[in-house]
């Protein structure tokens, strides 16, 4: 068995893995997206944007990550 510091997550139906002690804030951002123009829902919960830079990434996670587009 391999172990090291990272998890193993899923975000949008794609695996990845990410440090432990990340944040969602921080998943975000490592994925190229403002933290607050986003909407995340973690294992079918809707995470309120206010909480993204306290919520910890946990091994495991399902994550659906949207973002918002502005147009008119």
């Amino acid at each position: 068995m391999v172990y090291d510091d990272t998890f193993s997550i899923t975000v949008n139906g794609q695996h990845r893995r990410v440090p432990k002690g990340m944040t969602v804030a921080e998943l975000a951002l490592e994925l190229g997206l403002e933290p607050t123009r986003v909407a995340v829902e973690r294992n079918l919960e809707i995470v309120p944007r206010s909480t993204l830079p306290q919520v910890e990434v946990e091994d495991g996670d399902d994550f659906e990550i949207v973002t918002f587009v502005g147009g008119g």
